[in-house]
């Protein structure tokens, strides 16, 4: 069990300088200390339903196939050769049968990995297939979703979502199937995003819509430091939902029951997951950097399979409702972000609202092995 606790922080806390969102120098060491040595989520297990179903991950700049063997075990490959180093995958998603050829000179791999052919290969004394096989990544599952790091050291790391194994078996998250996706490309740095996402400081003023349903003040903690932030707020009636018809007409999903059905939990999973669980739906924001101002974002919404598959689903109020919400939050951050590179930006004060921006702050400036300025 938790105790719940409601956000603050402490005396002074103030925010990070500028150079952290805006400077380019700053995102390339990210790259290599935060999202080349972490867990990041790249998809899901129903990705890859069958033997040779694989899809492509970028990973801190790097091409990684992801791909279940005949063997049933999902395997994490470096997108090289080992002969001249050509991509192997071009395509972004697929199915392999029982190999994996390069495009240039055919070698070929198993789906697991090892070198079955190299051509003209076996008269050059001392060549040993054994020698080549794909370089791996670390591969993990966790409630249903699928994570990869390219560390070499990533047996050290905890296993993912581990703090949240619990409440992912509540809500049977390995078992609920997306209803749908959308994409969005968002002219502000990564961090500020995560952080919007973790104070309700602005709904009253971003989202009147969302304050509406659920109160910006009713937040609370299970999580206040570390790599798993956040915790839940309340419904402001019972029986309601976040969507545009403010009321839940699904089943809970999982064995979601008591308190839960009048909370939404918001939970942000170092570097680039944003988790929230729903009474009858989850829904993830995963973020992909692409520079210090610029964030690919997909947002994905997961239901149970059953209800799914009922006559006449749609899951347009969900969606629709938080469609608007992300671009209400993508044009807030946008707005932050060329503030931030403005000659007048000072560092400011953080409210007691805006506890997990101060704890994120401080995971952050650890993890890139720097000191934060005071």
């Amino acid at each position: 069990m938790h105790t719940f606790v409601k956000p603050s922080v402490d005396a002074g806390a103030m925010t990070l300088d500028a150079h952290w969102y805006t400077s380019e120098d700053v995102f390339a060491t990210e790259r290599e200390r935060i999202f080349g040595r972490s867990w990041v989520c790249v998809g899901r297990e129903e990705q890859l339903e069958q033997a040779g179903d694989y899809f492509l991950a970028d990973v801190a700049g790097e091409s990684v196939i992801v791909v279940r063997d005949g063997s049933d075990e999902v395997n994490a490959f470096f997108n090289v050769c080992r002969h001249r180093g050509t991509r192997l995958c071009s395509a972004e998603s697929g199915h392999l049968i029982g190999s994996v050829q390069c495009p240039y000179h055919a070698w070929t791999w198993s789906l697991s990995g090892a070198l079955l052919a190299a051509r003209n290969m076996q008269q050059v004394e001392g060549f040993d297939r054994a020698d080549y096989p794909l370089l791996r990544a670390h591969v993990a599952i966790a409630g249903g979703f699928v994570f990869v790091c390219v560390a070499s050291e990533a047996e050290r790391l905890a296993e993912p979502l581990a703090l949240l194994r619990d409440k992912l078996e509540r809500w049977d998250s390995a078992n609920l199937r997306s209803a749908g996706r959308v994409e969005y490309d968002v002219a502000a740095n990564w961090k500020l995003i995560v952080q919007n996402y973790s104070e309700c400081y602005h709904c009253p003023v971003i989202h009147p819509q969302l304050d509406k349903l659920s109160p910006s003040d009713s937040g609370r903690n299970d999580f206040d430091e570390g790599a798993i932030l956040g915790g839940y707020s309340e419904l402001r009636e019972h029986g309601g939902a976040l969507s545009t018809t403010g009321k839940r007409s699904r089943a809970a999903v999982g064995t979601v029951d008591g308190a839960d059905l009048d909370r939404t939990y918001y939970y942000s999973v170092f570097p680039s997951m944003l988790l929230s669980l729903h009474p009858d739906y989850v829904m993830v924001h995963t973020l992909h950097p692409l520079a210090a101002g610029r964030t690919h974002v997909e947002c994905s919404w997961y239901f149970d399979p059953r209800v799914i598959a009922a006559p006449g689903f749609d899951p347009s109020d969900v969606l629709d409702f938080w469609d608007l919400t992300n671009r209400q939050d993508w044009r807030v951050s946008e707005q932050t972000q060329l503030g931030m590179q403005s000659r007048a930006y000072r560092r400011g004060p953080y409210s007691n609202a805006e506890g997990l921006l101060r704890a994120f702050d401080r995971h952050y400036i650890a993890t890139m092995g720097a000191e934060p300025a005071e």
